[in-house]
């Protein structure tokens, strides 16, 4: 473990020290500006690993901690890559077809273990800006607009690196409220069919409810990516801080690597595999996304106690509140993540 060290700008040495993670090998110091504090820290590596690359197949492009107080999916990858080598070692005649690469995503919200520091990294991908930053000094950068920049550079180098013909972006995130296991394609059709290889539910159109996630940017090609056929999929492996979180976007993360054809449909499974599909038949396979409640910084949104991931409700039930007042569900459904954390644009989801 590593400290970030918190000064005020009058270089006074403030009394908290804040915990970072450290994982891989540190590149370079860094200082930001953040509210009335100086950043101190060093930076790590982005990329976690990767495998293959000998043999042609699809590229496989996946992300951990997007949000920075995600650290599941940084945990799960690292596994992921490690049970490959594992089994390489084990089985000479173990075969991988295309190239596996694991990204941290946001690194400075990940090292100071914050959702973001200015701007949520998974709502800012939306093309005019990630140009307009393209175009500017690193150096004059900070916080999530550096990660965009430093994110897309690297994807850019890994498509160079090993042209494919199909490329495979995977991104994993956990809730804030328990239950919330399920995977989001970005479209019905290529991403679709791999999103239901993670044997969990399928949420159907929530990609489109929300402005500037990166798998919305990646499949719209906006990565240069043509002619290669591009297919994404989101995971969401459970509550933040459940160690089954981890377990299950390994899984994730292999049973993605299987769908893909990277690997062959006998190998590789586990036990935490067997649970996750036992655990997804208690809920419909496909369900749809009818009502999404945003919310603002001046909205003192306030989740009441104890909504689970799907769990069902009601119209008219009293949800939530903020400076309006009570805030009630617009019809019957299920209700997605509901906000249980300070940090979030989103209150709550509904899915039938």
């Amino acid at each position: 473990m590593r400290s970030v060290l918190l000064f005020q700008r009058d270089q006074q040495k403030c009394a908290a020290s804040h915990k970072i993670r450290f994982f891989g090998s540190p590149i370079r110091n860094d200082t930001y500006n953040y509210g009335c504090f100086l950043i101190f820290f060093t930076r790590m590596n982005r990329k976690i690993g990767e495998f293959g690359g000998k043999l042609p197949g699809p590229l496989v492009l996946a992300f951990g901690a997007l949000h920075g107080n995600e650290p599941a999916g940084v945990d799960a990858l690292g596994r992921a890559i490690q049970m490959l080598e594992k089994e390489k070692q084990r089985d000479p005649s173990f075969r991988f077809n295309g190239k596996l690469v694991a990204f941290v995503g946001n690194l400075q919200g990940f090292q100071s273990s914050m959702r973001f520091l200015e701007k949520d990294l998974n709502r800012i991908w939306n093309l005019a800006e990630v140009q307009s930053w393209l175009q500017q000094d690193k150096e004059s950068l900070c916080a999530e607009p550096l990660e965009v920049v430093e994110i897309f550079e690297a994807v850019r180098l890994e498509i160079d690196r090993f042209p494919a013909n199909e490329i495979v972006f995977l991104d994993l995130h956990t809730t804030s409220a328990d239950g919330g296991i399920f995977s989001i394609p970005t479209d019905e059709t290529g991403s679709l069919a791999l999103a239901r290889e993670l044997y969990v539910p399928v949420i159907l159109r929530l990609q489109d409810s929300i402005e500037g996630p990166l798998l919305k940017f990646a499949a719209a090609g906006h990565f240069k990516t043509a002619p290669a056929r591009v297919s994404a999929v989101a995971f969401e492996a459970g509550q933040h801080e459940d160690p089954q979180s981890v377990h299950r976007s390994v899984v994730a993360t292999i049973s993605c690597l299987r769908a893909a054809g990277c690997i062959h449909p006998g190998v590789l499974h586990t036990e935490e595999e067997q649970m996750l599909r036992r655990f997804s038949t208690q809920f419909p396979p496909v369900v749809i996304l009818r009502y999404v409640h945003h919310i603002g910084p001046d909205d003192a949104f306030r989740m009441r106690p104890g909504y689970l991931n799907f769990q069902s409700v009601k119209k008219g039930e009293h949800l939530a509140d903020d400076v309006r007042g009570p805030v009630l569900s617009p019809l019957d459904g299920m209700i997605l993540m509901p906000l249980y954390q300070v940090k979030g644009s989103d209150g709550f989801f509904i899915v039938q």
